[in-house]
């Protein structure tokens, strides 16, 4: 069990590695092409920082897992509203732009409705999936529009005087690496979770709600509390409302398409109904408060707390 613990970890760290490594090559490429930052954010970035999610989901749906690939999106996706966001209000106050605040939300609040709809029947199939990643496109289109104007600030850089036949192939060589540290990462990382399942004697779904979940939140928990600390605390709640969003409309809808997913009765049925209660409770604190702060950040924490108790129990 302690070997499997292990890989699970190196699985892990590799994942995290492999979509940092692919974000920075990746981007590069991009604005090499006179691809503008905006688009490149949207994207490649977003895309990208969603990595790791995609590929343990579809890896676990590839090795008829389903309840790994389910339960990593709807755990992450209460995760990172409950103890993320949580966290980081206890690290800095958040401030509320309701206009992209309520924005995102209803956008988050729609998936998740159109996800359980679909997924009420007991699985998920490809043109489910195919309506889902539609849904992702319109969404990044109605983005693109609405901030067309907005300067959009990336951590990648890149100076053109200075792109040499070495700088280009560094950054081929990054996206090789990102990519080949994703495939295994998610290989090790799921049957390494698998192994411990079935050694504990855990169901699945409990697994991928806590320790794959948890494991593929930990990119956005270290960047929310980094920006905490910072002051940079403006674009955490937009942020987490778009990882929401791609985890569903992008990786479940990518995921289904390749292969269909059974859903376990208990995700539709309770851990989905959990997640629709969180994202519908955000929103008065989002209307009636200009910033959230520690007593949030506490309420969030302790409706994470009671979660976990109530999947463990």
């Amino acid at each position: 069990m302690l070997l499997d613990i292990l890989i699970l970890a190196i699985g892990l760290a590799t994942l995290i590695l492999g979509g940092d490594v692919l974000v920075k090559g990746a981007s590069r490429v991009a604005l090499r092409f006179n691809v503008s930052p905006m688009i490149v954010g949207l994207t490649i970035v977003a895309f990208s920082t969603s990595a790791p999610e995609l590929l343990v989901s579809l890896n676990a749906a590839l090795k008829e897992a389903p309840d790994f690939a389910m339960g990593n999106v709807v755990g992450s996706n209460i995760s990172n509203l409950s103890l993320v966001l949580g966290v980081a209000c206890l690290f800095g106050y958040i401030p509320i732009h309701k206009g992209t605040a309520i924005r995102d939300w209803l956008v988050t609040m729609l998936a998740s409705c159109l996800l359980l709809f679909f997924i009420w029947d007991g699985d998920l199939v490809f043109w489910e999936g195919a309506v889902l990643f539609s849904g992702l496109i319109i969404y990044l289109s109605f983005l693109l529009v609405k901030t067309k104007k907005d300067q959009v600030r990336l951590d990648i850089t890149y100076d053109r005087k200075q792109d040499t036949r070495f700088e280009q192939s560094k950054d081929l060589f990054y996206i090789a690496i990102g990519g080949a540290c994703l495939y295994f990462g998610s290989e090790w990382f799921i049957d390494s979770a698998q192994s411990l399942a079935s050694g504990l004697g855990i169901s699945e779904r409990i697994i991928g709600l806590t320790v794959l979940a948890l494991g593929t939140s930990l990119p956005e928990l270290f960047t929310s509390v980094i920006a905490a600390r910072k002051g940079e605390t403006d674009l955490a709640l937009g942020n987490l409302f778009g990882s929401n969003i791609f985890n569903i409309l992008s990786i479940l809808g990518i995921t289904s398409m390749v292969h269909g997913l059974d859903v376990n009765e208990v995700i539709v049925n309770s851990d989905m109904i959990w997640m629709l209660i969180l994202t519908l409770g955000i929103l008065p604190l989002m209307l009636f408060r200009r910033r959230l702060g520690t007593v949030s950040g506490i309420i969030l924490m302790t409706f994470y707390s009671l979660y976990i108790f109530m999947v463990l129990r």
